[in-house]
């Protein structure tokens, strides 16, 4: 029968073989931007006290770059402020005794923003459309590019609106231009630290010229709508009682707009306070304020223009006011 040894179990006498206890966002590539800190906590565990040492890309670390702390369950791994240069591999070692030992690496990757695209050309313009093609940045930020985003703007305007986002290419067709406007472009460059600060702006206007079309109307009898005034809604008798306003009212067509006069007792109206004419969409009104019975009388309303004139005539009665007297039981009339 084989005795399988204690040490198979990860013991023996009085230890407990090291392991590395490694947090599941450092497993794949731990990205931060520059000017961050990185504060690391990686525990493990072991006994007697394991011994602790950090390597990058198998070089001891740079104290002054580096602050590391080692406690008997854990390592905390800190640099205040992050810059491209702290890149790389950074391997940790938890050993016992130089008999057992546990490693693991940590792919740490310090990004920025791009730099804008290189070379962007204006290559063709027809009809609504714009040809553009430009060059990947010479610095990526030390991370894969995500694309590119590309802008235009009017000249009048001045006003940058985007017309393709996270774009993997580097040439495109900009289309649905208005014709009879010059517009720029932009582009900017993209990594999972967003856009670079500067773009890349074409150095020629595109210029969405009209296309000459030779335009010969059809000849065209124009109708003639001249017409001589004539009521479609003459007036209308009334009886109203002192002191209460009324309003008479008729409706009149023709072309061009006839000119309205009213009339009492075939006198013309003028500019009396008493009265006030309106014509509205050939709605012709004579409002009457606070009438008395020597208002009464024959009222026309007369529309001329060039090609003629119609009239419309009523007769509008004021009585006086009756008041009942509770007294006597009789009505008498008010004057």
């Amino acid at each position: 029968m084989e005795v399988i040894p204690p040490y198979h179990f990860g013991f023996t006498r009085g230890r407990c073989q090291p392991k590395i206890r490694l947090p599941r966002f450092l497993r794949d590539l731990y990205m931060r931007t520059v000017g961050e800190s990185v504060n690391l906590m990686v525990p493990f565990r072991g006994k007697p006290k394991p011994q602790v040492t950090w390597s990058k890309d198998g070089q001891p670390l740079d104290p002054k770059r580096v602050v590391v702390r080692n406690s008997d369950r854990d390592s905390i791994f800190f640099i205040r402020d992050a810059q491209r240069k702290d890149s790389g591999k950074y391997e940790i070692s938890v050993k016992i005794l130089d008999e057992l030992e546990d490693k693991a690496t940590i792919d740490l990757r310090v990004i920025e923003r791009p730099g804008p695209p290189e070379d962007l050309k204006l290559l063709d313009v027809w009809g609504f459309n714009v040809a553009l093609e430009w060059k990947p940045p010479k610095d990526n930020g030390n991370a894969e590019l995500k694309g590119y985003t590309v802008q235009k703007a009017e000249l009048k305007t001045k006003q940058w609106f985007t017309v393709l986002e996270h774009y993997n290419r580097t040439s495109c067709t900009v289309s649905d231009l208005i014709i009879g406007n010059s517009y720029s472009f932009r582009v900017f460059s993209e990594n999972p630290c967003g856009l670079s600060e500067r773009p890349a702006i074409t150095k020629d206007v595109a210029h969405i010229k009209k296309s000459v079309v030779m335009y010969k109307p059809e000849a065209f009898n124009s109708r003639d709508f001249s017409e001589p005034p004539k009521f479609t809604q003459p007036l209308t008798d009334r009886t109203t009682t002192r002191g209460y306003s009324t309003q008479l009212v008729c409706c009149v067509r023709g072309f061009p707009k006839p000119k309205v006069i009213w009339m009492k007792n075939q006198m013309e109206i003028r500019e009396d306070p008493k009265y006030l004419a309106v014509m509205n969409q050939g709605v012709c009104s004579l409002e009457i304020r606070k009438p008395n019975p020597f208002d009464g009388g024959i009222y026309t309303c007369k529309a001329v223009n060039p090609f003629g004139e119609a009239s419309v005539d009523c007769r509008l009665d004021v009585k006086g006011m009756y008041v009942y007297m509770k007294s006597s039981g009789c009505l008498i009339r008010n004057i």
